[in-house]
């Protein structure tokens, strides 16, 4: 292939593709070498289908990484304001749903890829999709060169700045794999280990049945482990649980921990009680206990609460057991659903083996990594686009 790029990207998801806009503003000539059939894979998925693409409220202390103010610089570069102002440039006005979470007007992710799609023709990028990259090397001029399969054939490029912008491991089915990870090791970086993040977690053994009894019941709870805790909505299924709170704090967990779930946050159940007993002493537990959560949940209760017992003669022991239930339920999960099911992966590329200003490498000049493939993993809602949006255009500031 003529050599005339100033830079070969890696991936064309959020970051990848963001990074070739950038550049593009500023006059490079970029290559893309998209390993999947069409660009933007993740994109089209997210949100259902709708792309939840930033969050009003993203800010460093929603992202996880061994070194949590890795990723300031990067925001301080480029915002979420940045972000909702170069949508709208291009006709996607954002629209916000729960807790900040922004989604074009359109409620269609194929608008968020038209953009790139696009913008990378005006500015005369090159994207090769089902593109392989079989092997990349550092030249003694410092240059790199690229072998990619492309059309049955393997093709040799040769550029001076190669950025990593493949994803991580979740979804294989899309096409993800550890093509970052595998290039970090080759040119000698740490890997933060990684594990599957915003991921629903299994239950097994003797509860296994009472939970799968649940499925499809969702419940507003507040969801906790020593670290931090979330207050949306769970959801029962038919191996465990799943929904926005339990997403978001398996992004904390860790095999053989235990997660608390409050199922009344703002409210007190042992209050509540006390009340509806002035007013209805016979009324039983189960009716009570209906008023607030599904008839089945309710039910379901029986295996540890008394429900069948009228208000009026709880004893003391039962609110005791009553208020140890509803408020501090603990759980301890068997396991998550792995990469098949994660939205995203915790860890990557050490952060301590890039620049937080430019994101090349310490060791290896003219090699850059951004997005899921860093040790920067965000919340649920709009946090992770925001990073691969920010990284996207840091990185070609510099190459």
């Amino acid at each position: 292939m003529e050599n005339t790029f100033d830079a070969v990207i890696i991936g064309a998801g959020a970051c990848g593709l963001m990074c070739a806009v950038q550049a593009g503003y500023l006059g490079k000539k970029i290559l893309i070498l998209e390993k999947n059939e069409k660009i933007g894979a993740k994109i089209l998925i997210s949100g259902g289908g709708r792309c939840n693409y930033t969050n009003l409220y993203s800010e460093e202390s929603n992202f996880i990484s061994e070194n949590p103010h890795f990723c300031k610089s990067a925001f301080s570069q480029y915002s979420v304001d940045d972000t909702i102002s170069f949508f709208k440039t291009y006709g996607i006005n954002g629209q916000e749903k729960t807790l900040g979470q922004l989604f074009p007007s359109t409620n269609n992710a194929k608008d968020i890829v038209r953009v790139f799609e696009s913008l990378c023709t005006d500015f005369g990028h090159k994207i090769l999709t089902n593109s392989e990259v079989k092997e990349l090397v550092k030249l003694d001029s410092g240059m790199f060169k690229i072998t990619f399969a492309f059309a049955n054939k393997l093709k040799d490029v040769t550029v001076s700045s190669v950025v990593i912008a493949s994803g991580g491991l979740p979804i294989p089915k899309m096409g993800a794999t550890d093509f970052g990870l595998k290039v970090a090791k080759q040119f000698g970086l740490k890997i933060t280990e990684t594990a599957p993040a915003l991921v629903p977690l299994t239950i097994t053994g003797k509860d296994a049945e009472w939970y799968a009894k649940l499925s499809g019941n969702s419940i507003f709870c507040r969801v906790s482990n020593d670290k931090i805790s979330f207050e949306e909505n769970i959801l029962f299924t038919h191996w465990g649980l799943s929904g926005p709170a339990i997403l978001q704090i398996s992004s904390y967990w860790k095999p053989g921990e235990q997660i608390r779930i409050d199922l009344l946050p703002n409210d007190n159940i042992i209050e509540i009680i006390q009340s509806q007993k002035m007013i209805n002493g016979r009324k039983t537990l189960l009716g009570l206990l209906s008023d607030i959560f599904t008839r089945k949940f309710a039910e379901a209760l029986d295996k540890y609460l008394p429900v069948e017992k009228n208000l009026a003669s709880l004893n003391k022991e039962d609110f005791l057991l009553i208020d140890q239930l509803i408020h501090k339920f603990d759980v301890k999960p068997a396991g998550d659903k792995g990469y098949d099911k994660a939205e995203v992966m915790r860890g990557g590329v050490a952060t301590d083996e890039l620049s937080s200003k430019t994101l090349e490498s310490k060791k290896v000049p003219g090699l850059y990594f951004g997005g899921e493939c860093v040790d920067v993993t965000g919340w649920l809602g709009g946090y992770n686009f925001q990073w691969a949006w920010s990284s996207g255009f840091v990185i070609a500031q510099n190459i």
